[in-house]
């Protein structure tokens, strides 16, 4: 069953990316950073919370908030799918039980 976050507990702002892409690259902000307050979310379980930050690593602040930044493409649009991929991909590998070691 897959966790479902709602879109209320995450926050999403563009920036300007740096690296190469011509002139576009200054002008516009493309790239989407996504914060997710992990430790005050009521739609995860503790158990997944904890899996989440051992799994996100650095990605956690200490205030509890997740940080997932996307610049990898040259729309807003597609650098906000993919944090949310990738925030998506993250909830599903914590949301899944470890296996009992023999």
């Amino acid at each position: 069953m897959p966790t479902l976050i709602p879109e209320s507990e995450l926050r999403i702002s563009y920036f300007r990316a740096s690296g190469p892409g011509g002139q576009n690259v200054n002008k516009v902000s493309t790239a989407c950073q996504l914060r997710f307050d992990l430790r005050g979310s009521p739609s995860l379980s503790a158990e997944v919370k904890e899996r989440l930050a051992r799994l996100a690593g650095s990605r956690v602040t200490e205030d509890g908030i997740l940080l997932i930044e996307a610049r990898r493409y040259r729309t807003q649009e597609a650098n906000r799918q993919d944090a949310l991929r990738r925030l998506a991909a993250l909830v599903e590998r914590a949301s899944a039980p470890p296996k009992p070691r023999k």
